[in-house]
């Protein structure tokens, strides 16, 4: 008990002295500069601070609104839709996780949409840096790419759907369709397409979980789950076939 008391005392000790020489040691350094941060709400003296406030709070709602400018205008959702059918007709529940899902599909839709962004780059980013257009005219440019791609890969069906809810006049041509109803046709010409690929997907993997489920009927084996038999044979079907590959390049000629 005494020994133990003497080495909690001798801990402490050594704790305390450490402390006073740290504090010691700070109070003899050289002072560091810390750098200040104040937000406030003032009354505007002028209309140009109302208007620098304006365009922050633009700013800071279009930021907030990337991820889902992301989904609705590029070829995520169909990326992301197929691939969630593929982990649910294979069985294996959590494998990919939705981490991996989400990210595959990002870096698809980056290589998907890269000849868009390269345009947008070209015709409205680098003109506007160099000072050669307006603010305006560089969204207008940069507006176009996206609009062209999202009505090559919209049907006509879904288009006129919008329009007609809309209530808009009769377009004359594509240019004339506001872009806010290009966009909610787009995803649902997206999710059409996604179901129809998930459904051609699907297939193969039933064909083995009735042939499975078959057979342990034929065999009498009544109380065995068809889904512990069947999901190696999926997977091993899948590996063979290159099952991927065969994907991911269905999925990205999908939008040629």
């Amino acid at each position: 008990m005494t020994r133990r008391y003497f080495t909690q005392r001798s801990l402490f000790t050594f704790a305390l002295t450490a402390l006073l020489l740290a504090a010691g040691a700070f109070a003899y350094a050289a002072p560091v500069p810390i750098p200040s941060l104040s937000i406030g709400v003032g009354t505007a003296t002028k209309p140009n601070d109302v208007t620098t406030t304006i365009q922050i709070f633009l700013l800071l709602t279009v930021l907030t609104l990337a991820p889902g400018l992301l989904i609705m205008t590029t070829s995520f959702t169909r990326i992301s839709v197929v691939l969630s059918f593929l982990r649910t007709a294979m069985g294996t529940q959590s494998a990919p996780s939705n981490q991996i899902i989400l990210s595959l599909s990002m870096f698809l839709t980056f290589f998907i949409m890269t000849p868009v962004w390269q345009q947008i780059n070209k015709d409205a980013y680098q003109p506007w840096k160099a000072q050669q257009i307006t603010q305006e005219q560089a969204f207008d440019r940069a507006v176009t790419p996206v609009r062209n791609f999202m009505l090559s890969q919209t049907r006509e069906k879904d288009l006129s759907l919008f329009v007609s809810l809309s209530k808009l006049p009769r377009p004359k041509n594509s240019a004339d369709i506001p872009t806010l109803t290009i966009i909610p046709a787009f995803m649902i010409s997206e999710l059409r397409t996604a179901f129809q690929i998930g459904f051609l997907i699907y297939i193969p993997f039933i064909v083995v979980d009735m042939v499975v489920a078959s057979v342990l009927m034929s065999m009498g084996m009544m109380m065995l789950p068809p889904v512990m038999i069947s999901l190696p044979f999926k997977i091993l079907l899948f590996v063979l076939v290159d099952g991927w590959g065969l994907v991911i390049s269905s999925l990205v000629k999908s939008f040629g």
